[in-house]
């Protein structure tokens, strides 16, 4: 999909800039053809040298060629390129670009860039998580910039925040994605996709949760806003935003709320997606204040909560389509096979925790499809990868 392509590569002033030569290589395997722009801080961390000979083009850094004074033209490179990437990008070049402070040959050719831009952010957690960052941020997503979110970590206060550049492979597959969206095969569908997990409180300040960070489910929405369907994404507690203007976010907390939210969005759908990581019980009874460490025991009764997906099932109608995830650490297929049946779903898709460097937390899946057909077992694969075999799926039964 990229054979051909005209890639402009911007690179800033960051630790993650060793990075760029993996994507570089990602893209030229592709077959695109690559022309990277560093800004001075950039050339800090990794040397013109390593990038041109990767490239087989000279590196662009300056407006004028020390040597013999030749001028770089941004705007030439803004016609040239189909798409521009800056990876890493910095908080300082997001403020730039954000307010148009043109001082270095990177911003002015981001500011002349009539191609689509994809951005990949690189900083320390904290930078990432403060408000001027995030407004940013909105910015230039409001500009129609498309952003590549980075990884989680943990913040100086111990909380999980986002910072760290997403790997190479990662942005590769998402440029590759990108002009792949010829094919809008869900042109004029409705998908609802739940994701995040739910919280159920026992008191103001505790809750029964549970480890997922929402990405699977956030890689469907936007591989079906990819393919062109108008996607409802309800979503719980997570940090993570949406990039296709196709998403109409829905954000909700409890079982309760999901369960009440995807009841009344499914009348209208097409297909729904079941990828959150519901709560399966939630305390019978919930204090009105902090619960107090009085004695050395606490018991909580736990009574059932909503099942979306069974409720959902048997509310679908002829020509809807219901697709439900397992994850299971036992017994996986037999287990996934009998949830298929009593749910009335179309198709299931099996991941297992006993699967390492998959699953919660964890940028990679790993993935079986079942249904009444059979079952196909699919490698390991970076989360937007796996979306698309799931979405594939799901086009060749609606």
């Amino acid at each position: 999909m990229l054979k051909g392509k005209k890639i402009v590569l911007g690179i800033t002033g960051s630790i993650a800039a060793y990075k760029a030569c993996y994507i570089i290589r990602g893209l030229m395997k592709k077959g695109a053809e690559v022309q990277v722009v560093i800004t001075p801080a950039g050339k800090e961390f990794i040397t013109p040298i390593t990038l041109s000979a990767l490239t087989q083009k000279p590196v662009i850094s300056d407006f004028f060629s020390q040597r013999d004074g030749t001028w770089h033209s941004h705007v030439a490179l803004g016609l040239w390129a189909d798409a521009m990437i800056i990876a890493p990008c910095t908080a300082s070049s997001l403020g730039k670009m954000a307010n148009g402070i043109a001082d270095n040959m990177l911003i002015t050719t981001y500011l002349s860039m009539k191609a689509p831009v994809f951005i990949a952010p690189a900083m320390d957690l904290d930078m990432y998580a403060h408000p001027t960052t995030q407004q940013n941020i909105e910015k230039l997503k409001s500009f129609g910039n498309m952003f590549i979110e980075p990884q989680s970590g943990y913040l100086a206060s111990g909380l999980e925040g986002k910072g760290r550049m997403e790997e190479p492979d990662v942005i590769v597959n998402r440029i590759e994605s990108y002009f792949r969206g010829g094919e809008k095969d869900l042109e004029g569908k409705n998908i609802m996709i739940t994701a995040g997990p739910t919280y159920e409180k026992i008191d103001p300040v505790r809750f029964i949760g549970n480890y997922s960070s929402g990405k699977m489910g956030f890689a469907l929405a936007e591989e079906c806003a990819r393919r062109g369907a108008k996607v409802t994404l309800i979503a719980g507690p997570v940090s993570i935003s949406t990039n296709s203007t196709n998403i109409k976010r829905i954000d909700v907390e409890s079982c309760e709320e999901m369960y009440n939210t995807a009841i009344e969005c499914f009348k209208d759908m097409d297909a729904a997606i079941l990828c959150a990581a519901v709560a399966d019980f939630k305390p019978e009874f919930i204090a009105d204040n902090k619960i107090k460490r009085e004695k050395e025991d606490l018991t909580i009764t736990l009574k059932p909560t909503h099942d979306i997906a069974a409720e959902l099932g048997r509310n679908k109608k002829g020509n809807q389509k219901l697709i439900g995830f397992a994850l299971e650490t036992n017994n996986e297929v037999t287990n996934a096979q009998g949830k298929l049946k009593r749910k009335n779903l179309d198709f299931i898709v099996l991941n297992s925790l006993r699967t390492e460097g998959t699953c919660f937390r964890s940028d990679d899946n790993k993935i079986s499809i079942i249904s009444e057909n059979g079952q196909k077992d699919f490698e390991k694969k970076n989360k937007q990868a796996v979306a698309e075999d799931i979405i594939n799926e799901m086009v060749s039964i609606l």
